[in-house]
This record gives structure tokens, sequence and C-alpha cells, in this order.
């Protein structure tokens, strides 16, 4: 298994084979909770029109952002205290569309070069390394999507070196280390001065939860859109 490390939305346009969509604040830790939660199906939709569309003919459940802040019309943000909040009986059983600023673009952007996608974050790191050796790809592409898929943040960087650490412990990864570089970024402490509503500084302890899901994600084409699927980690 040959290990490339790729940034930002040309990095996941680049990938071949195996890409690892990467986007810890917060995409794809809320992804892991709403699979968690027991969505029936969980579409990751780049376009915010077509998830209102799908939201008013189909009762969909309409999360994400952009800029960070709730799209107008939306059910919830791209916030993990939000959906804890919300709490498990409100998503289970249903369709959830998820819309944001760099981990869905990512996915978007890698699916069509890639056999297959997996989205991740600290939250689901180990078992997407165990569900990676499982399919035994020939090329993994780590890609940390960073803020808007446009400039590179430590949380993804940090989660990508982590999952490359788990596939190659000749690797070096030293978690504390990692955290001193998250927390001292803008990235983290835009949330940590709690003086903006959609940045809510419980965000950072959810999303900087390690292997906490047992299961890793795999995006799917399929009706409607990308959906994303829990797989087993081995």
């Amino acid at each position: 298994m040959q290990i490339y490390r790729q940034q930002l939305l040309e990095g996941a346009a680049a990938a071949r084979d195996t890409a690892v969509v990467i986007d810890v604040f917060r995409a794809f830790t809320c992804s892991a909770m709403l699979l968690s939660y027991g969505v029936e199906r969980l579409l990751v939709e780049e376009d915010p029109a077509r998830v209102l569309e799908l939201k008013k003919s189909r009762g969909y459940l309409a999360l994400g952002e952009i800029g960070g802040v709730m799209v107008e019309g939306f059910d919830l943000g791209n916030s993990p205290s939000e959906i804890a909040a919300a709490g498990p009986e409100y998503f289970r059983g249903r369709t959830v569309m998820q819309r944001t600023s760099a981990g869905v673009r990512g996915i978007h952007a890698a699916i069509g070069s890639c056999g297959r996608v997996f989205a991740a974050a600290y939250s689901t790191a180990r078992a997407a390394a165990g569900a990676l050796r499982r399919a035994g790809p020939a090329q993994v592409h780590l890609v940390a999507m960073g803020d808007s898929g446009a400039e590179p943040v430590p949380e993804d960087e940090e989660c990508a070196a982590y999952l490359h650490h788990l596939l190659d412990p000749c690797q070096p990864y030293d978690h504390l280390e990692s955290l001193q570089k998250i927390l001292g970024h803008e990235s983290a402490r835009k949330f940590l001065r709690g003086d903006r509503a959609h940045y809510p500084p419980a965000d950072v302890a959810w999303c900087l939860q390690r292997d906490i899901f047992p299961f890793a994600m795999q995006a799917v084409p399929g009706g409607h859109g990308v959906e994303l699927k829990a797989v087993p980690a081995e």
C-alpha cells in the first residue's frame, strides 16, 4: 500500500484509487455522530439548493453550513454539540442531507476519479485504518481538507498524520504535540473564544475525541446523490 498525503480541494481532485477525505472541524465528526445515532441514510450534497429541494419534497433533514454558518432553511448547522443536544431520537430512522464547505465538497471532488472514497476525522481514524487494511488498495491518498478546502489547518493535517501512523507505524505521531498545534491555531481558537454562536466552544471537545466510533465511513454513489455508509473496521 502506497500512502500519499494530499491537501485541500485540489488534492481531493488529484487523488486516485482510494481517497480518505479528512475534515475534523466539523463535517466528519458530525457525520459519525449521525451514523451512530441510527439515521436511515446520510446523504452528502454540495449544492444547498438541492438539499432544500429534497427537504421540501421528501421531508429529509437538512444539516450544514456555508462559511461556518447554518444555511437558511436548514434544520441544523454543522455542529456536533447541536447534534448531541438534539439527541438520538431526533435522527433515528430519518434521512439526513449534509452540506459543508470542506469535507462534503472534498468527497465530491474525489469520487469521480477514485474507486473508493472514505470520510474520516479523529473520531473514526482507527476504524478507517482498519477498513483500509481490509480493502488492501494499491494507493491511499490522505486528503486534509483545511478551511473551506482552500487553506491548510492543523486539525486536518494532524489527523492525516495520525492515520498515516496507524497505517504505517514507522511514521511518527505524538498526539500531545498535535493537540498543542491544533489548540494554538485560529481554527480552534475561533470556537474557544465563545464570541460567535455558530462556533460553540464545546465543538472542539467533540471533534478532538479519538477513535470513539467502531466504524469507518465510505462514500457510495446512489439515488439522490452520494451516501455515507458505516462500514466495518476489519
